[in-house]
């Protein structure tokens, strides 16, 4: 993307020179679109499940930006001499389900076949062009909230090697295929002023991209960060780190202060590749109590308060 040429145009409120999540383009004074896509290849076998978690996340985009999904497209993609036209229906069931627990329309889609299987959705979403949520907008002592424990990479990565537990591979995904309307509340009420949802390029990532386009330093303490399950630690003292995951790290290490007390495990953690993240947001002080009322009033999994946004240093993020 960074190659191509952008055409100007002022209705273009977020578009991709920012790292948002979506893109962002007003209709009018009250109406702007939210446009987003995402799709990838299997992380469970149930293929029903699969195509929740793919939807879900598809649907995260919409909801980090604050907004409210109306439309949903499939992006089908299947090798059919290996998967059934069973399998590829309960998939696509899976994610039409999850289109129509957010509230919106499933409209169609596109399908070809693929040396491998992806799924996932083209989502249109509204949002009050005032009411954004955007990685630019933090303020030095805005608090930061996680809405999902993370984790979800090491597990899937313990589940291939079996070492996952039945009930913690449920848990996990359970947690992939929670929606993130979370994001839609604090928007409308005005209780955040820049936000993401933590996907691939996992907490570090995405919170330097806030850190960034805001010009500040996030300050988290490590202690207030919540995994997904204890055996999480374990996992990854016994190599249980996807690639994805491991290369995040290495590449935060760029822009991250690590106290030495923040354990290498902590550290992998933090940087984990999460498939259908929660939300990640900054709060005004005055505001953190009734955002966390708003949070747990809309099904977070987790409230987390697990940091503050201070005045910018060398480094975009200090972990301690």
């Amino acid at each position: 993307m960074r190659d191509l040429k952008n055409i100007p145009d002022p209705n273009l409120l977020i578009g991709s020179a920012s790292s948002d999540d979506a893109a962002v383009y007003r209709i009018d004074d009250e109406t702007a679109l939210v446009q987003t896509l995402d799709f990838f290849t299997p992380i469970v076998d149930d293929p029903y499940l699969f195509g929740q978690i793919a939807a879900a996340n598809s649907l995260s985009d919409v909801y980090a930006m604050g907004g409210k999904p109306i439309t949903a497209m499939n992006i089908v993609a299947m090798p059919l001499e290996h998967v059934s036209l069973d399998e590829i229906n309960l998939i696509l069931k899976g994610g039409a389900d999850k289109v129509a627990e957010a509230g919106a329309v499933l409209a169609g889609g596109h399908t070809v076949q693929n040396a491998e299987p992806l799924y996932g959705l083209s989502v249109t979403g509204l949002v009050h062009p005032h009411r954004t949520i955007a990685n630019s907008g933090a303020k030095t002592g805005d608090h930061l909230l996680l809405t999902k424990p993370l984790g979800t990479g090491i597990v899937g990565t313990a589940i291939k090697r079996g070492l996952a537990s039945e009930e913690l591979a449920k848990k996990a995904a359970q947690q992939m295929a929670a929606l993130n309307t979370q994001g839609t509340a604090l928007a409308q009420a005005g209780l955040t002023r820049a936000g993401t949802d933590v996907t691939g390029f996992g907490l570090l990532g995405h919170l330097s991209h806030m850190c960034r386009e805001s010009g500040l330093t996030a300050r988290l303490d490590a202690s207030c960060i919540p995994a997904i399950d204890p055996a999480v630690m374990e996992f990854i003292r016994e190599g249980c780190v996807p690639g994805g995951s491991k290369k995040n790290l290495q590449l935060a290490r760029e822009f991250t202060t690590f106290n030495h007390s923040v354990s290498d495990e902590m550290q992998l953690l933090l940087a984990d590749a999460q498939t259908s993240g929660g939300m990640l947001v900054a709060v005004h002080p005055d505001d953190v109590a009734q955002a966390k009322e708003t949070l747990e009033y809309h099904h977070a999994i987790t409230v987390a308060e697990i940091g503050i946004l201070t005045h910018q240093e060398t480094h975009a993020v200090i972990v301690s």
